[in-house]
């Protein structure tokens, strides 16, 4: 498997002790998201997968999208949002978001929160087959492998059969553009899916799995306490340090079968 040539470029690197030679590393970019041709956010991404990115940060922001499309003007590294009803007046000033973390720069977690149903799903899936998941999300990032520099997130079914996966520098990018995808494909809300990360468990991540009805949220890393918080208020099951057939499980622990 190998990574797209726009996730990826070759740089001069000095190694110690041996020398002159090249790396692939990451590439990152921003990318302007228009509403009505005004551009209503920037977000540093990894390029790619540009249309799911913009529906799936419109749906974290609360909106409701119909759909996203290259700009008229056909501008590099901007794409254009169709949002029927869309109010500039809830956007008070641009908003830049930033890659490692989409709610920095945002005064107050009110700021961020959107109405999310509680997530009622009825899903239960084998601690087995949940702890696998981080394994198979990793085998399968063409451009992690490339670099070492990608976050990832996997949407998997309840058989652990990957449905989707997007690699970005930005770890809540890699989400929406899973999210955006699930949306385009009409499988909304997730009632059936589970989402694996390849990093750490912040409050944003736990809210773009809520708004997208996933019922199970899986990650090698930690979760932070607000992502906890969030995890138990919205009813996701929320499981931290997956890995080597071990996880612990911060929220809803009887969707994991033991």
């Amino acid at each position: 498997m190998k990574a797209p040539p726009y996730s990826t470029a070759k740089v001069d690197v000095v190694r110690v002790p041996d020398g002159d030679a090249h790396d692939l590393v990451a590439v990152e970019e921003p990318l302007e998201i228009r509403i009505g041709g005004s551009p209503v956010a920037v977000t540093m991404r990894t390029p790619g997968h540009d249309e799911e990115l913009a529906l799936g940060f419109a749906l974290s922001e609360g909106l409701r999208p119909a759909g996203a499309r290259l700009p008229d003007d056909l501008a590099a590294n901007t794409v254009e949002l169709d949002a029927p009803g869309f109010d500039p007046g809830r956007l008070a000033r641009s908003f830049y978001t930033s890659s490692s973390c989409g709610v920095c720069g945002k005064g107050a977690l009110e700021a961020v929160a959107v109405e999310a149903a509680r997530v009622e799903s009825g899903l239960e899936l084998s601690a087995t087959l949940v702890s696998s998941l981080p394994e198979r999300l990793r085998a399968a990032q063409p451009a992690f492998e490339a670099t070492g520099g990608l976050h990832a997130t996997g949407l998997f079914d309840e058989r652990g059969e990957l449905l989707c996966l997007r690699e970005d520098v930005g770890r809540h990018n890699a989400m929406d553009k899973v999210v955006g995808w699930a949306f385009r494909s009409e499988l909304l809300p997730l009632a059936r899916s589970v989402l694996c990360v390849s990093g750490r468990l912040s409050f944003e991540l736990v809210q773009k799995a809520a708004v997208a009805g996933c019922p199970i949220l899986v990650a090698v890393g930690a979760p932070s306490s607000l992502a906890v918080q969030l995890a138990r208020d919205r009813g996701v099951t929320l499981c931290g340090f997956v890995r080597a057939g071990r996880l612990n499980v911060y929220s809803e622990p009887w969707r994991i079968v033991r």
